[in-house]
């Protein structure tokens, strides 16, 4: 079980494939990064979410950073989620669950009275030298891409 990881503290050393190429911690390309875990491709909450961020790439552009999307589907999942939801941000694909472990967002769920393992969604705003500049955890998808925004 890994620890829990807080503003301050140095991100996980990364490399993630995404649906648009390749995205390291610490950046490679002197950007900051905003990563947001979320549980499935085409969900309702999932799908508000990535809309969401989708439709503020343009404000976290200028702000000088970019915006992936992660969950446990496979690339070709999100790929068809991109077109079905005409989102605008790359997504990556953390099969092995290896980065859900490491940001420490792989956890214990409980609904209608079973227990499973699940990705609690979580959201991390990461400077370009792979600092976390702040966390969300447990985040409720109405209003949480704006106040992402709102601490850059």
């Amino acid at each position: 079980m890994s620890s829990v990881i807080s503003a301050g503290d140095p991100a996980p050393h990364i490399q993630l494939e995404t649906t648009s190429g390749t995205v390291s911690i610490p950046s490679d390309r002197g950007r900051g990064l905003i990563l947001f875990f979320y549980p499935k491709d085409n969900t309702p909450g999932c799908t508000n979410e990535a809309k969401d961020f989708s439709a503020l790439k343009s404000d976290f552009d200028a702000k000088g950073f970019d915006v992936v999307g992660i969950s446990r589907d496979s690339l070709q999942s999100h790929e068809k989620f991109i077109e079905k939801q005409a989102l605008t941000i790359p997504l990556a694909a953390d099969e092995e669950g290896s980065v859900c472990e490491a940001f420490g967002v792989w956890k214990e769920k409980n609904m209608y009275g079973r227990k499973f393992m699940g990705i609690e969604r979580s959201t991390f705003a990461i400077s370009a030298d792979g600092m976390i500049i702040e966390g969300w955890r447990k985040v409720r998808v109405k209003g949480h891409a704006d106040k992402v925004l709102s601490v850059l």
